[in-house]
């Protein structure tokens, strides 16, 4: 997981706890080896629909985490 260095560093230049999840939980889904299996095992109509909700659950997440629990 080579997403929690960068995340780290950039948490200590001042990135915020919320937007730090964000990253972290779409990172791995949004990955572009990610996207190229998925998109062959189950077409590119679902693809895009597993990226948006990858991108807009990981947003929310990152919203409600920093908003309301930090």
């Amino acid at each position: 997981m080579t997403e929690a260095p960068f995340v780290d560093t950039l948490m200590k230049l001042g990135m915020g706890k919320g937007p730090a999840l964000a990253l972290l939980l779409a990172g791995p889904g949004l990955s572009l080896p990610n996207m190229l299996a998925i998109g062959k095992l189950f077409g590119v109509k679902r693809t895009v629909v597993y990226v948006a909700t990858i991108v807009v659950l990981s947003t929310l997440a990152g919203i409600i985490y920093g908003e309301v629990v930090v």
